[in-house]
Parts: C-alpha cells; sequence; structure tokens
C-alpha cells in the first residue's frame, strides 16, 4: 500500500461511514476514522493532534473516538476524548485495537474498519446510550490528509 487513496475504493468508503452511521444510532458517541499517508512523531501523539484538528474534542459529553491510520507506515492508534476516558478502564479500546489488526494484519481493511467501528459503537452505547434529542455532532465522512 502506497498511498491513502488505495487504501479503501470508494464503495468500501460508503460501506465503512454506513458502519459509522450504524454505530452512532444507539449512542451519542461520535466516531471518525482518518487517512494519512504516515507520521514523524509518536502514533498516539498524532492521533491526538488529528483529533483536535478535526475539532472532535468539542462535542458535548467529550465522547468522540477516533480511528487514526498512517496508511504507509502501516499503523493505527484509536483516540478517545476525555468524557470516555472518565468513565472507562485504562484498556477500554485494547478489545476494539485488536480486532482491527487481526484484519489489517490480512490485508482485510474495509472489514477490520467496521468490525472496529461496530465494536466500539456497542462500547459507547453502555456508557453514552442515545437520548432523545441527540444529533450527530461530527461528520461520518473518512477525513484525509
Amino acid at each position: 500500500m502506497s498511498k491513502v487513496e488505495e487504501f479503501l475504493t470508494a464503495g468500501e468508503e460508503q460501506e465503512v461511514i454506513r458502519a459509522i452511521i450504524a454505530a452512532e444510532k444507539n449512542t451519542s458517541g461520535e466516531i471518525r476514522v482518518h487517512l494519512e499517508p504516515s507520521t514523524k512523531i509518536d502514533l498516539l501523539e498524532r492521533a491526538k493532534e488529528v483529533f483536535h484538528l478535526l475539532k472532535m474534542d468539542r462535542t458535548k459529553e467529550e465522547n468522540g473516538v477516533l480511528i487514526y491510520i498512517a496508511v504507509n507506515d502501516r499503523k493505527f492508534s484509536i483516540y478517545g476524548d476525555r468524557g470516555i476516558n472518565k468513565v472507562v478502564p485504562k484498556d477500554f479500546w485494547d478489545s476494539t485495537k485488536e480486532v482491527i489488526e487481526a484484519h489489517f494484519k490480512k490485508g482485510r481493511f474495509k472489514e477490520g474498519l467496521i468490525e472496529g467501528i461496530t465494536k466500539a459503537g456497542k462500547e459507547l452505547e453502555v456508557h453514552f446510550p442515545w437520548q432523545s434529542g441527540d444529533v450527530n455532532e461530527l461528520s461520518n465522512e473518512i477525513s484525509k490528509n
């Protein structure tokens, strides 16, 4: 894989977006996916930077989740906002990360993202269930650099 544009086909992107919409249906949590070629800094630090650049830190309940992927580096990270980190164990995202990683190792990027997003949505639903009046605060589109 050498280019961000080749990571997912247009059809696969739409499937991932539909998974985000479905995952957010039962939670006030917000999930985004960001793709870029590589990072020269620590992976989690870059995910945190992108999280802020995408204004994901402005959700009402501080419950945004970013799946950040450095495509050429073949690495990814999951970054959750303060509201999530206040109520979940420190290793909360490890099982989601493992699901994604298992698919990525086999080159099944779309499947890894969809299963990871679905799992994250279920975990968010436990702590941030959807309530009447909740609105989608962030775009569901995959962002790219």
